[in-house]
């Protein structure tokens, strides 16, 4: 998708500017780039379980050493 902004007859660099930005922010190009920037790979279904079990177990493992600490 292209812009294209032409300055019209006694505009201003400035509010040419302010024009740009207002069509580039209606179009939503920036929108989709900083979705692509930022864009992960899905985990496979095996990284995910793992990341399941290892919170649950973290999890257990607070609980038994808040349950072990000195009372205040």
């Amino acid at each position: 998708m292209v812009l294209q902004i032409k300055k019209k007859d006694k505009e201003s660099p400035q509010s040419l500017v302010h024009r740009f930005t207002k069509t580039v922010r209606q179009s939503g190009i920036l929108l989709e780039i900083r979705k692509k920037q930022f864009h992960k790979k899905p985990k496979s279904a095996l990284a995910k379980k793992n990341s399941v079990l290892r919170r649950v177990v973290l999890r257990e493992e607070k609980r038994k050493q808040d349950k072990l600490a000195k009372p205040k």
